[in-house]
């Protein structure tokens, strides 16, 4: 199978470098290292738990779920039994918080995951907008990089009212790539991947994919620029 642009579907890693022990792009890693170096001068600790996430890395994931071997959550970050549900209520829960394979941000090394490591340890550490919220370990870091992260290139791509995917308060972009890789993104390359994969309910997603691709790729909180 020949796909024009792997990096954008996470077939390919040879655009980025490595981070402290992360894998990002090459421009962001730098932008992220200033941003870094100048919260750490006002005394907070941005710290990456997840960086790059190749296809196959997102397909365990999805699988996992899809197969309920790994919990599922509903909006309130509350967990749901698959049992009973079709194919479609199954998708559309996963997509709340993860993505479908080959449409991860992840997959392009600009978006990271991140956390205030004076405040929390990375194994404690859930990921849900709670840890985020007002009096959660969080969310000094969160109201640090709400008014400080744009300077440095980076925003929140997952806002509530204005993402397909629930708004992430862990999720940072930097949008002066991954705005490039948004628009380079081509769902007929996404249809020939998923179509030799083995992705769970493929058959499902391939039917509804035009429809999936324009919620959960392309809408997404416009960017500061």
């Amino acid at each position: 199978m020949r796909v024009t642009s792997p990096h954008l579907y996470g077939l390919s890693s040879a655009h980025l470098v490595e981070y402290c022990g992360f894998l990002l792009e090459s421009e962001t890693a730098v932008a992220f290292e200033k941003m870094r170096t100048t919260a750490a001068k006002e005394g907070i600790n941005v710290t990456i738990c997840s960086a790059f996430r190749d296809f196959d890395r997102q397909q365990l994931i999805w699988n996992a779920k899809a197969s309920g071997k790994r919990v599922l959550l509903d909006s309130d970050s509350k967990p749901v039994d698959v049992d009973k549900k079709s194919p479609e209520q199954i998708i559309a829960l996963i997509l709340l918080w993860s993505a479908l394979p080959g449409t991860s941000r992840h997959h392009w090394g600009t978006d990271i995951d991140v956390f205030d490591g004076k405040a929390i340890s990375k194994d404690k550490l859930q990921l849900i907008p709670q840890e985020y919220a007002l009096n959660g370990p969080c969310h000094q870091l969160y109201t640090w990089l709400v008014n400080n992260a744009e300077q440095f290139g980076f925003y929140f791509p997952f806002q509530h009212g204005l993402s397909g995917v629930s708004a992430e308060p862990w999720h940072l972009s930097y949008y002066p790539v991954s705005k490039e890789f948004v628009d380079k993104f081509d769902p007929r390359e996404l249809r020939k991947i998923l179509q030799d994969s083995s992705v769970l309910h493929k058959d499902s997603l391939l039917n509804n994919l035009a429809g999936l691709v324009q919620e959960y790729v392309y809408r997404v909180a416009p960017t500061p620029q």
